[in-house]
């Protein structure tokens, strides 16, 4: 439910007093970070960005197997955001009891809100149908593994966290000092995840196709592995694992490698198989599994190193200049890794090139929304992503998942497809334009993203957030 709350800052700009030296500016830390709140939202917005447009427009969806588009980042952004907001809900800790208690309960609604969301029971905005088979419920998605990484991140903070003092020592090194216990933590959690994807064996598997406007449901195939430390689709342990431990009726029905090249004619578009695509191309494959999931933890362990930063660092210039530094050292190492094929980019995997690249484009994204807004003061031409951020929850539920769009092509007229939605696509965007493209991603723009910082702007108004 939606929790009222009436004690929010109603002012989240910085007091500057010259900002041309940034390096002698002080941060208030009784004002709210408004990037971290802009950041929040600009992810959901590429959410529904890339969600709704990606159809049309699929070099900005997930990339079918190796490689990162745009909707790549939005995952890792996420999970970046929860480990930065970590430090900073967790800057005072009263009871350990307490704080794990807080956790625990943030963590079940994460996880119940995922499986009523993603699970089946929701189904795509113009289906008019509600429902899951039981038999075939999906246990994972976006929220069940926001919760798993918040979970693992928050208790390692809570019980790691000393009593430190406002000021670091001088030099680079002391920031990593200070939390060597989770930077430990994250290297046992990389060693075990590299040793699973490249030393777990993959036998032979078989699985029935669920599709029912497909020409072979209900057919078995048989797909040949019989190796190990292979990364392509069909017989790597990430989906090995999932197979094992969830049940391969349980997983993502519309996987991404569906629009590769050895899939379809069509790549990267959705459309019919070719005559001579391999079995697995009609498989399911989890996205957001187990083994992949242990990996994702490492992007919210680089999160709450920035929020460390953030909370530790007293100048805005030492900020800026650790977070850059940072970023970059990231995004180079996971390129090299990439173009040198010693591990690819791949989120479906998790693969840890596929971390140190987006966690570095989550590091200078936020680095330059910290510098024009909370340093500069620009915060007003960003002001529908902070609106969103502060509801991030509200949003991603209506927008994201579809709920709202639902509810309305529910009042259709004489037709299921004869819609308020509908209409509005054809004869605002589509017909204006005369392009079935450029109409779909300008209503996702303004008829989508822009109306729903408008209503996260009024329910900011009235102080009204749903958390968590």
């Amino acid at each position: 439910m939606p929790e009222i709350k009436a004690d929010i800052a109603s002012d989240h700009r910085l007091t500057i007093a010259d900002v041309s030296d940034i390096s002698a500016q002080k941060p208030d830390p009784k004002i709210r970070v408004a990037s971290l709140d802009i950041f929040r939202g600009l992810t959901v917005a590429l959410m529904i960005l890339v969600d709704d447009a990606g159809g049309e427009w699929p070099k900005i969806g997930h990339a079918p197997w190796n490689g990162c588009n745009l909707a790549d980042f939005v995952m890792p952004f996420f999970l970046f955001i929860v480990g930065m907001a970590i430090p900073l809900a967790f800057k005072r800790i009263t009871s350990r009891l307490d704080a794990v208690k807080k956790v625990i309960v943030r963590t079940l609604k994460l996880l119940f809100w995922g499986i009523i969301l993603q699970g089946g029971f929701s189904h795509a905005p113009d289906k008019l149908t509600y429902g899951v088979d039981m038999k075939k419920i999906r246990w994972c998605g976006i929220l069940q593994r926001i919760a798993f990484a918040y979970l693992v991140v928050a208790l390692i903070e809570i019980f790691t966290k000393k009593e430190q003092t406002k000021e670091l020592p001088p030099g680079w090194p002391s920031i990593f000092k200070l939390y060597s216990s989770q930077w430990l933590m994250g290297a046992c959690i990389l060693v075990i995840y590299m040793a699973a994807i490249y030393g777990t064996y993959v036998p032979n598997w078989q699985f029935t196709v669920q599709d029912r406007d497909s020409a072979d449901y209900g057919k078995v195939f048989t797909v040949e592995c019989t190796v190990r430390g292979k990364l392509d689709p069909p017989c790597n342990a990430v989906g090995f694992i999932d197979r094992k431990i969830l049940g391969i009726n349980h997983m993502y029905q519309h996987p991404a490698w569906k629009r590769s090249e050895a899939c379809t004619e069509n790549s990267p578009y959705e459309g019919p198989f070719r005559t001579s695509a391999p079995s697995w191309c009609k498989a399911p494959f989890e996205p957001e599994g187990i083994l992949s999931s242990i990996s994702a933890v490492l992007s919210t362990i680089i999160g709450v190193h920035f929020g460390h930063v953030l909370v530790y660092m007293g100048s805005h210039a030492a900020r800026l200049k650790h977070w850059i530094l940072m970023g970059f050292s990231l995004l180079i190492l996971g390129l090299v890794l990439h173009f040198t094929h010693a591990i690819p980019l791949n989120k479906q995997l998790y693969t840890f090139s596929y971390v140190c690249v987006t966690s570095g484009a989550a590091a200078l994204v936020f680095s330059s929304i910290y510098a024009l807004v909370d340093i500069w003061g620009w915060k007003c031409m960003f002001q529908p992503l902070a609106w969103i951020g502060m509801n991030a929850m509200l949003v991603y539920v209506m927008a994201a998942e579809g709920i709202f769009a639902g509810f309305i092509n529910g009042w259709y007229y004489n037709d299921p497809h004869n819609t308020m939605i509908y209409w509005i696509q054809k004869h605002i965007f589509i017909g204006v334009w005369h392009s079935q493209r450029v109409g779909i991603l300008l209503y996702v723009i303004f008829a989508e993203i822009l109306f729903w910082g408008m209503v996260a702007g009024i329910f900011h108004r009235l102080e009204i957030y749903w958390k968590l």
